[in-house]
């Protein structure tokens, strides 16, 4: 990164700190669904951007991690700094039974695809037939006002879940440059780029995209729980749903799949729009659902058109905001 980029991201990390004193509770909110959209793309980018592994249904891990998380705390009285572990082993085993299918079987590309959305799927349908679980009617968590807030059950209020949201993008920004720079992040690129060729190298393939699995399902496991404890809320069929697996993927997609900052530009752009979308046509009083997506779609292929890498490495060009390769 160059000295312009890192007094650029300085600035950032600033105004996102000092954001909650200057500005009203309505885009503070909007702040926080940009940030956990950041943290959620972060966690699919290392499975895609760095191993090539296209999961279309990721929000099984999400769902997963959620579910865990809220189950522990309202039933067994676990809190979620101890239950987001169980949540991450819990994603961690799911994603060891696709992975072995899809490895030990050879399911690559488009099917491998396939296969993440037929296990989210599975959940899905799951958790909507699992009365422990509350079933189709939802799970709720008890709420708990601002005066009632207790970090250690992560009750709180906007400004405690907002804090929390910016360190977990924060922690997935580091975590990302961090595993790019390893070796198992050369690794990744390897197989990624041509997967023969690694084997021929050395490269364990099915190793290493194993470890993508598992540190890309165990972050969206952590953000499942975070999203269950804001919410107070679960629903398998929004949890799972494949619309939901579309948002966590847009972010980075949009930005620049492979990139360390693609999904926090992406985030920051798709998610305010978004909701400018739904508060224009709830002023027109107008109903409909599918806007947001056709906008989404519409936007997405100006992007290809126009930066098929995505806005950020654009942007940083322009810019002169990184060095080559980011």
């Amino acid at each position: 990164m160059t000295t312009r980029g890192w007094v650029a991201l300085s600035l950032a990390a600033a105004a996102l700190v000092a954001a909650p004193f200057v500005v009203d509770r309505y885009l503070l909110s909007i702040l926080l669904l940009c940030l956990i959209g950041a943290y959620l793309g972060q966690a699919w980018n290392i499975l895609m951007g760095f191993c090539g592994l296209l999961s279309l249904g990721h929000a099984l891990y999400l769902g997963l991690g959620a579910y865990t998380g809220a189950i522990l705390f309202v039933k067994f009285g676990v809190g979620p700094w101890l239950g987001v572990f169980a949540a991450m082993a819990v994603a961690v085993a799911a994603a060891s039974a696709l992975g072995w299918l899809g490895f030990r079987f050879r399911i690559e590309g488009v099917y491998f695809s396939l296969l993440t959305i037929a296990f989210a799927e599975v959940a899905r349908i799951g958790f909507d037939n699992w009365s422990f679980a509350g079933g189709a009617a939802g799970f709720f968590l008890p709420v708990a006002s601002e005066a009632q807030a207790q970090w250690f059950n992560l009750r709180g209020g906007p400004y405690f879940f907002y804090y929390l949201a910016l360190a977990l993008a924060a922690g997935a920004l580091a975590l990302s440059a961090f595993l790019r720079a390893s070796k198992l992040g050369h690794a990744w690129l390897a197989v990624r780029e041509d997967p023969a060729a690694a084997r021929a190298l050395g490269v364990n393939a099915t190793r290493v995209r194993f470890f993508a699995l598992f540190i890309s399902s165990a972050m969206t496991a952590v953000g499942g729980v975070y999203l269950a404890f804001w919410s107070n809320n679960l629903f398998p069929a929004q949890i799972f749903d494949m619309s939901r697996s579309i948002d966590l993927i847009l972010a980075p997609i949009v930005g620049g799949v492979g990139t360390l900052f693609g999904p926090i530009v992406g985030a920051f752009l798709l998610v305010p729009l978004g909701e400018a979308l739904i508060d224009i046509l709830r002023a027109l009083g107008l109903n409909a659902p599918g806007a947001k997506a056709l906008v989404y779609g519409a936007l997405l292929m100006i992007i290809i058109a126009a930066t098929p890498n995505g806005l950020w490495p654009w942007i940083a060009r322009k810019l002169k905001l990184e060095g080559r390769g980011a």
